[in-house]
């Protein structure tokens, strides 16, 4: 019959899952960084390990190959993008005033970059839209909850009577288009990009009151 586990076994045990944890969490945010400048190709077990001082088998261990990496870094990504957009924008009232949060933020986040090369869509989903697998599908439904969220608040605030008689996914797709378009204006060094894009989004949003 086996041994029950002492207390003390089951808290080394427990300190060394969450050491892992925010090791991982830790790698996984600097590859979201690097990503964010150099594409998801960029990454390589052993250039983070330099990067962070760490052993090369210690991130393998945690990750195991260089496309699980590149999730971790989709996710971290992921992340970082509802911490500083979306989850600050839910305060605002649902329709055209959490819309107008949305895209502020949005800017903010690309204007005075969280990560060092900007928008991490802008950066990676170019290099893996034709190249299927699990990174690419990673990448594509995370595309597509966005879309869906802002679908969503175009039709509340067409129900509210502002932005009338648009298709909520092609507004959706134009808000898309544009900031990403600003993002990479700004990576090369055009300072009018952020001006003209939010002109350009309070166009799509229309004449409506701010609230």
């Amino acid at each position: 019959m086996d041994e029950p586990v002492r207390a003390s076994d089951q808290e080394i045990s427990d300190q060394r899952r969450l050491k892992g944890a925010r090791a991982r969490a830790s790698i996984a945010r600097h590859a979201a960084d690097v990503a964010s400048v150099e594409g998801l190709t960029g990454l390589s077990l052993g250039r983070l390990a330099e990067d962070l001082g760490v052993s090369k088998s210690g991130v393998a261990t945690l990750f195991g190959s260089k496309e699980n990496l590149q999730l971790a870094a989709v996710a971290a990504a992921r992340e970082v993008f509802i911490d500083n957009v979306v989850r600050p924008a839910l305060t605002a009232d649902p329709g055209l005033p959490r819309l107008r949060a949305l895209m502020d933020r949005w800017f903010d986040y690309i204007g005075e970059p969280v990560l060092p090369g900007g928008c991490f869509r802008g950066a990676c989903q170019p290099e893996f839209d034709s190249r299927p697998g699990p990174v690419r599908d990673a990448l594509a439904a995370d595309r597509e909850d966005w879309f869906t969220m802002l679908a969503a608040e175009i039709g509340r605030a067409q129900r509210q009577g502002a932005m009338t008689g648009l298709d909520p996914r092609a507004v959706a797709f134009q808000f898309d288009a544009v900031v990403s378009a600003a993002n990479t204006a700004t990576r090369l060094g055009d300072e009018a990009a952020l001006p003209t894009a939010r002109a350009i989004i309070d166009g799509l949003l229309g004449s409506a009151p701010q609230p």
